[in-house]
């Protein structure tokens, strides 16, 4: 049977590119593409992929967030990393959201096939390049340390923090999360208390250095 696949990256040409070498495997097949994350929550009830290739820097939702969403509802969907960044944060906040692997968009295509049948056997799989000591501090878990945003936002502020750093306004926000613009602009009050924030450009500073979004 096909393992079957699902690419979300907002670079179309990186996408197709994926999907068609994909689509050569054998016991591979391609059933959806996504251009971010919130894109790729509403193709995951229609296609049921098998596996995920996600993408982390992504408009309107993560990588991160998006592999959070999809794990809670969906925990037997295999996610795979797929990403420019090796950063520690990065790193750890995807493979804590519940990622089973972490590649570099440098890897060759021959790795990737590596990665998705090792993931799909039940193991991990991180690209050499990610340093084993990123990997021994998130397991020991000796430090104890926490991104702000993760520790001191839920779910929902974290979504909204994104897209107000992205530069959407309350009524926008609003109708991308299907809210009042009454229940936004509490969250927002609460996302400025939480983080200590006087300004939408104090909290894109945040979002940034946290890697909730980027630039």
């Amino acid at each position: 049977m096909s393992i079957k696949i699902m690419v979300v990256d907002e670079h179309k040409i990186l996408r197709e590119g994926l999907a068609t070498l994909i689509a050569k495997q054998p016991n591979m097949e391609i059933v959806g593409e996504a251009a971010d994350g919130r894109e790729a929550l509403d193709l995951v009830e229609k296609n049921t992929p098998d596996l995920i290739l996600m993408d982390i820097t992504m408009p309107n939702l993560n990588g991160i967030e998006a592999t959070r969403k999809i794990k809670s509802k969906r925990p037997e969907i295999e996610i795979i990393a797929l990403s420019l960044h090796s950063d520690r944060r990065f790193v750890l906040g995807m493979i804590g959201a519940g990622a089973s692997g972490y590649l570099i968009k440098q890897c060759t295509f021959d790795e990737l096939v590596l990665a998705i049948n090792t993931v799909m056997e039940g193991k991990k799989y991180l690209s050499p390049e990610i340093s084993n000591i990123l990997v021994e501090e998130y397991v020991r878990k000796d430090s104890q340390e926490k991104a702000i945003i993760d520790s001191k936002l839920t779910p929902r502020e974290r979504e909204i923090l994104q897209l107000l750093a992205e530069g959407k306004n309350t009524k926008e926000i609003a109708s991308n999360l299907s809210i009042s613009v009454k229940t936004v602009e509490t969250h927002r009050r609460h996302i400025k208390r939480k983080l200590k924030a006087n300004s939408v450009a104090e909290l894109t500073k945040i979002a940034i250095k946290e890697g909730l979004t980027s630039l």
